[in-house]
């Protein structure tokens, strides 16, 4: 019961994500916004994978360049495509685009690692594709073809892409060091790598910083990266990849109402029925 509340918080957490970057990305500039993330994020880490029983052992020198692949992925690239994207995307759209990353790293788990793909994943992968391209081009599909993408859809499309490759990246590494190590030393190394850009781009200068852009930096660092990280992984140890893996589901549905809530988007027909296509998708897709 407690495994199955900390992954519903877990989802939640996730869909504020999409609340607090677009809050975030209004003031501060992306490399900055990440960087200040990650070093809470980062930071936390690290003390929650010293007190487990692994500790965070020396992954040896033939891991150091995976490891580091896992920071330029799944940390800098995405957070920065991540915060530029919500600039200029509503927090709910962009929420449900980003939501389509399980079909994604299925669909290439099984070109790459030939893992095979039943019906239901078929199924999945296209419901979820043709939420996701409703939800793009706000209905208008054959618009997509004359007048092409924005750029705010295509630095969120940066995201799913940054994002694949994390997951896929780590499938390897995973197998070699535990999950929260792993995911450690990846946060550690984006921190390292977003610091000089961030430097360059304001200085580290956080005078003009609002308050709620240090609620929202703290909330990224927190409750979106170290909190639900562990809650994932021990989700995923206890209860298996598959049935944690529904919970993902809830992450377009609650940034959508969230975003509706605190920013006062519209929830419109097309968003809804975007979300419950990418919504239905990913569950067929981790169906066992």
């Amino acid at each position: 019961m407690i495994t199955h509340l900390k992954l519903l918080l877990t989802a939640i957490f996730w869909g504020g994500t999409f609340i607090a970057g677009r809050c975030l990305a209004q003031n501060v500039g992306p490399y900055s916004a990440a960087f200040f993330r990650f070093v809470v994020g980062s930071s936390l880490l690290v003390i929650v994978s010293m007190k487990s029983p692994q500790k965070l052992p020396w992954p040896g020198k033939q891991l150091l360049l995976p490891l580091l692949m896992l920071g330029v992925t799944g940390v800098f690239a995405y957070n920065v495509l991540f915060l530029k994207g919500l600039k200029l995307v509503e927090a709910g759209r962009a929420s449900v685009i980003i939501a389509s990353n399980p079909i994604l790293i299925a669909l290439f788990a099984s070109l790459i690692y030939k893992e095979k793909l039943g019906l239901p994943k078929i199924i999945g992968i296209l419901l979820s594709v043709t939420g996701a391209i409703i939800v793009i081009t706000r209905g208008e599909i054959f618009g997509l073809l004359s007048q092409g993408l924005g750029l705010g859809e295509l630095y969120i499309f940066g995201c799913v892409g940054s994002w694949v490759a994390f997951s896929l990246l780590g499938k390897d590494v995973m197998q070699k060091v535990p999950p929260l190590t792993s995911v450690t030393y990846g946060a550690v190394a984006g921190t390292l790598l977003l610091a000089v850009p961030a430097f360059l781009e304001e200085g580290f200068r956080v005078g003009h910083y609002r308050f709620v852009d240090w609620i929202s930096i703290f909330y990224l660092g927190f409750f979106g990266t170290a909190i639900s990280f562990l809650w994932y992984y021990q989700g995923i140890e206890q209860i298996g990849p598959s049935r944690a893996g529904l919970y993902i589901n809830l992450v377009p549905i609650s940034a959508v109402l969230m975003a509706y809530v605190f920013l006062g988007e519209a929830i419109s027909m097309l968003l809804l029925v975007g979300t419950a296509l990418v919504s239905s998708g990913i569950y067929l897709t981790n169906k066992e």
